[in-house]
């Protein structure tokens, strides 16, 4: 298992929702050669036969020391060989996932509010996923976005590093990193059909240092 890096850096989410799941596995190697180091494939409209597959792929295209996170799927991160698994309040418990998880195993929580950043309960967590930042292109949350300030106050209330995610582009990742953040999440502002490496550089060169 892969130990989750600090900072996180930047976030890829595999979003196979946002892009075609065929061309995902070479995307992440697209990322990985720019310097991304953590990863996330979410598939929320593929049966698991289909999923699991893909992040089989994905595994292979990474280099060994990548940080692989399945989004909700304890059972395929397992099967795929990944480190990790992000989950939401509406999924198995942190808890659950952690006893279900091989030791070292990275879980990282959905957070949406400041009172659930300040919950003990994600105690067990590794990282904390908080936003909508902005308006997001690929998920309708119903949630009002919380921009720049409402990260910095997420980033100082938790005892987690925090990732922020929704809506976030180029142009605000240097803000978002000095607002305290460990990483930021990123679809389909690097999903893009043949700009995929080149969008990745930019945005690991924009996270820099703080």
């Amino acid at each position: 298992m892969n130990p989750l890096p600090e900072p996180v850096g930047i976030y890829a989410i595999l979003d196979a929702g946002a892009f075609d799941p065929g061309r995902i596995p070479a995307a992440a190697e697209d990322m990985a050669c720019a310097g991304i180091r953590v990863f996330q494939v979410r598939a929320k409209a593929l049966p698991a036969g289909p999923f699991g597959r893909l992040v089989a792929a994905v595994r292979s295209t990474l280099p060994p020391e990548a940080l692989l996170i399945v989004n909700d799927r304890a059972d395929l991160a397992l099967a795929g060989n990944a480190d990790g698994v992000h989950v939401g309040h509406e999924d198995l418990p942190v808890e659950v996932v952690r006893r279900v998880l091989p030791a070292g195993a990275t879980i990282g929580l959905s957070t949406h509010t400041l009172d659930e950043v300040r919950d003990g309960g994600h105690r067990d967590c590794d990282y904390l996923g908080f936003g909508p930042v902005f308006e997001s292109p690929t998920k309708v949350t119903g949630r009002a976005p919380h921009g720049v300030a409402g990260v910095r106050a997420a980033c100082e209330a938790s005892t987690r590093p925090v990732v922020a995610i929704g809506g976030i582009g180029l142009n605000t990742v240097r803000s978002l990193r000095q607002a305290g953040v460990s990483g930021v999440a990123m679809i389909s502002s690097l999903l893009v059909p043949g700009r995929v490496r080149e969008l990745s550089e930019r945005a690991v060169q924009e996270f820099g240092d703080p």
